[in-house]
């Protein structure tokens, strides 16, 4: 990226449209840590992506290394990429976070009072299945990269058959998948069942990771010609 602003989105909905409503009241009652509707499966998801960082995503380019039978320079170029993808998606991310300042879950729905729109009903006690992340909501980090890293290995390896990541925050659980939107969806989907994310939020955030997948693509990917040629 050029700037840290570069990809920032719009604001976040207005406290009292149909689509803050329809998502803080879908957080209320999946996210919340005594939910009656989120499911088991559901639980474990949202418990084995408070995993967050590179380790959650280097496995990943690993394993689609792996499975391309990649040699030592390739393997090279694509931690490199992913890594610039995976760097340019926090620096984006908490550009547009520190920039909105937008209220978590946690709490929006305990001062719900404060937006004046009454089907957003207040929840003094309201708590979350995880303990919230201490920075502002808007938009998901998780979402953003794992997003760019999905888009970077979608656009040089493809999908490449099964994969897999394990989570020190779900011990003896492992998550599998064979598409690699189907890991990208996955993450956001775990940070609404968490209570941390709206999906308002998750949507913009993925959207950003892929063009900042697209971009670093289409900009950093040398041939090994290029890398060879002595600096000017």
């Amino acid at each position: 990226m050029t700037s840290g602003s570069q990809y920032r989105p719009g604001p976040p909905p207005a406290l009292g449209s149909e689509l803050w409503t329809r998502d803080v009241n879908e957080i209320r009652e999946v996210g919340s840590r005594t939910s009656v509707i989120r499911t088991p499966e559901q639980t474990t998801v949202g418990r084995f992506w408070f995993f967050v960082g590179a380790r959650t995503y280097n496995p990943i380019v690993r394993q689609a290394a792996t499975a391309k039978g990649m040699d030592l320079v390739d393997c090279a170029r694509l931690y490199a990429l992913t890594s610039i993808a995976g760097n340019d998606a926090f620096v984006a991310v908490f550009d547009a976070k520190y920039h909105y300042n937008f209220w978590r879950p946690i709490t929006a729905i305990r001062n719900a009072d404060l937006t004046s729109n009454a089907a957003t009903p207040r929840d003094a006690s309201w708590l979350p299945l995880g303990d919230t992340p201490m920075h502002p909501e808007y938009p998901c980090a998780h979402c953003i990269t794992s997003a760019a890293i999905s888009t970077v290995l979608q656009t040089i390896v493809g999908d490449f058959g099964e994969f897999s990541v394990t989570s020190p925050t779900a011990p003896g659980v492992t998550r599998k998948w064979t598409r690699l939107q189907d890991y990208s969806d996955e993450v956001s989907n775990a940070r609404i069942w968490a209570g941390f994310h709206y999906r308002f939020s998750t949507e913009i955030g993925k959207e950003m990771g892929r063009k900042i997948g697209a971009l670093t693509v289409a900009t950093q990917l040398r041939g090994v010609e290029a890398m060879a040629e002595p600096r000017r």
